[in-house]
This record gives structure tokens, C-alpha cells and sequence, in this order.
């Protein structure tokens, strides 16, 4: 089957799914040398259907066609079964807007006792014993024409989404976590509300700058989201424009010239010779004294506390064994950390988590 390309036949076929209670959908996009993801194919499948829409041609940029996808796609009334949605809702949210009802099929396989982050096509292989050809990950999807080979390959991603949901379901309602998957998918969406970086919010993503005075944190704020902004313009990757490690070492370094950012390492060559200035404009405006304020020392580990986390650990994965999940969707390792440290709200107190896992840590937490 060729992929769609015509805008009226796009329309035509969109209207056809209008009365579905559910449509699984998959992306094929490029993104390694560019800020925003390149869509480039949209696979969509009902239960009787599975089709491709070329979205680099007419029916990816006809205003009707484009509105009948954004009104499918937002119609909270028809389920769009994803796997690993969040990937493909972020690179579907620039030209269509947001996705409603979202089932991501990887969140209820983890609820179900698969692995945490299951593939698509070990979770059809052991619901479904169907095996799935995956010779086609490396594709250039952005070239035309599209082989047989490589749209086989789309079509697989998408056909059999709405049986795995399926049996996802069933055994979910076996297992009475049915209200534990609806009230995960709705923290997920609530975290999609909003898929766009916040250039001033940038620098809480970049490794290695946790543990910063308040002046060092300015400039790691000024300094990510001048890379943010200038990647977004561009639309080029942000590593292209400013590597992480470079960015770290300015921070770290605060260097006040030329010389300076030459003696960063990790300073790529033609970035400090085409924004060096730049550069060091934003460290001047941070204002922080020259020498800079010694970088705080990282706290020697609490023996105690350590203790604690290990104890908690191990009563989770206790739970964990006899649940049979996995330990990290009961609790990670930070949450242990944040309730060894005194916190007794949120978290495994919260929800579902509170009855299973929560209470049975608290004589851990205050033992008698």
C-alpha cells in the first residue's frame, strides 16, 4: 500500500475513523540535525485498516487535511493507542496540537509486569506470538520514494496496537490495577501539557549543575536558554551550538576572557571563535565576583541516611516481588532518597502507591 499523499483523499480517509472508539497511531520522523523532530510519515490503524500518510507532501500540509488530523488526534473521545507515547505526541504537537486519550502501551505492559521500558515488538511477541521485522530502524525516512519494505515496516508499528491494548487491558483487569493505569496515564498527560522547553527552565536538563551557589545558577540559567533560543531559531540541535560539557565548564570555569574560554577544553574551536563574545557577555552579566565564590563541597554521605535508603530499597523490592513489577515503578531511587531525608507527602504517599507500597514503608521510616 503507498502512503497517503493526496490532501482529499487524507480527509476522506480520517472521516472514515470518525466513529472508531479507538485508532492506534506511530510516527516516523529525523531529528539528529535539527532542533524540532521532521515528521515524515504518520501511520494510523483502526481495527479493519492501517494506512500511511506521507506528511512531506500535500496531505501533510493542506489546511483541511491538517484539520481533520488535529481534530481526530484532539478528539478525546477516540483513544489513541501509542506505544511509548511520548516521544510521538511531541513531535506530533507542533503542526497538529495536543493528542487526547492517550493509552501508551508501554505504561500499561509495566503495570501488567513487563519490564518497565518493554519494546513494541517483544510486547507483540509475547502477547501476541507474532514476530516483527526490524531491519528497517536506521531508515532515512525523509527520501522518497518509500521502498515496500520500509512502509511493510511502518504499517507493522501501528497494526497490531489495538490488539496489544487489548490484552494489556484484560490482564490489567486481572490484576485489579485498571484505576492504577488510569490514574498514571492521567500524571503523563499532565506532564504533555506543555511538550516545549522553557528556554528559562533549560539549564535544570543539563547534567553535573545540581549543586551550585546562586550566582553560578544564574549563569547556568542565562547560558541555556541563550542556546535554547539560538537552536529554536536555527533550528538546530542545541549540542550544536553549545555541547553540554562546554556549557558546564563555563559555569564552572566563569571565564572572563578570551584566554579563558581558549583554556576550556570543551569548548569546540569555531564556537568560541563565532560566539565567544557572546559568551562571555553572558558571563559578565551574571554578575558574579571576581575570583568567583568557591564551588560548595559536596556533603560527605550520611552513613545513617545510606542505611536508611537501603533498608527502604529493600522492603520495595519485597513488594515489588511479590506484585510482580518492577521495583523503579513503585519508587526510584530518588524517591527513597527524598523520603530518607524527611519528606512524608507526595510520592509513594500519593494514589495508588500510598496503599501499596507507602504505608508498608513508613515502619521503616519510623521504626519503633
Amino acid at each position: 500500500m503507498q502512503p497517503i499523499t493526496d490532501a482529499g483523499d487524507l480527509v476522506f480517509r480520517i472521516q472514515t475513523l470518525s466513529t472508531h472508539a479507538a485508532i492506534g497511531i506511530d510516527t516516523e520522523f529525523l531529528r539528529e540535525r535539527t532542533y524540532f523532530a521532521q515528521l515524515c510519515l504518520l501511520q494510523i490503524a483502526s481495527a479493519e485498516d492501517a494506512f500511511c500518510v506521507d506528511t512531506l507532501s500535500a496531505a501533510g500540509s493542506d489546511a483541511d487535511a491538517v484539520q481533520a488530523l488535529r481534530r481526530i488526534l484532539g478528539d478525546p473521545g477516540c483513544c489513541k493507542v501509542v506505544h511509548a507515547a511520548r516521544q510521538d505526541l511531541e513531535v506530533l504537537w507542533p503542526q497538529y496540537g495536543a493528542v487526547r486519550n492517550v493509552f501508551d502501551t508501554q505504561l500499561a505492559a509495566g503495570l501488567a509486569g513487563f519490564a518497565p521500558q518493554v519494546g513494541y515488538g517483544d510486547l507483540v511477541q509475547q502477547l501476541l506470538q507474532i514476530h516483527l521485522h526490524k531491519d528497517q530502524t536506521r531508515t532515512d525516512w525523509s527520501r522518497r520514494p518509500l521502498s515496500r519494505e520500509q512502509l511493510d515496516y511502518a504499517l507493522e508499528d501501528v497494526r497490531y496496537l489495538l490488539p496489544v491494548r487489548d490484552a494489556l487491558m484484560l490482564r490489567l483487569q486481572l490484576l485489579g490495577r485498571v484505576a492504577w493505569f488510569e490514574e498514571e496515564t492521567l500524571g503523563a498527560a499532565e506532564q504533555c501539557e506543555s511538550l516545549q522547553v522553557d528556554p528559562q527552565r533549560a539549564w535544570l536538563r543539563v547534567k553535573g549543575l545540581g549543586e551550585l551557589d546562586p550566582a553560578r545558577q544564574v549563569l547556568a540559567q542565562q547560558l541555556a536558554a541563550w542556546r535554547e533560543q539560538r537552536a529554536m531559531r536555527a533550528n538546530r540541535p542545541r549540542g550544536w551550538l553549545l555541547p553540554d560539557n562546554a556549557l558546564r565548564d563555563i559555569v564552572l570555569a566563569v571565564p572572563r576572557n578570551e584566554a579563558d574560554l581558549t583554556a576550556i577544553g570543551e569548548l569546540p574551536e569555531g564556537i568560541r571563535r563565532n560566539s565567544g563574545a557572546e559568551l562571555l557577555q553572558l558571563v559578565a552579566a551574571a554578575g558574579i565576583p571576581d575570583p568567583p565564590a568557591p564551588l560548595p563541597r559536596r556533603p560527605r554521605p550520611d552513613p545513617e541516611r545510606l542505611a536508611l535508603v537501603a533498608r527502604l530499597g529493600d522492603r520495595v523490592r519485597e513488594i515489588s516481588r511479590t506484585l510482580q513489577l518492577a521495583p523503579e515503578l513503585l519508587a526510584t531511587r530518588r524517591e527513597l532518597e527524598r523520603l530518607a531525608n524527611g519528606a512524608r507527602a507526595g510520592g509513594v504517599f500519593e494514589g495508588w502507591r500510598r496503599a501499596v507500597v507507602g504505608e508498608a514503608l513508613l515502619p521503616v521510616l519510623s521504626p519503633r
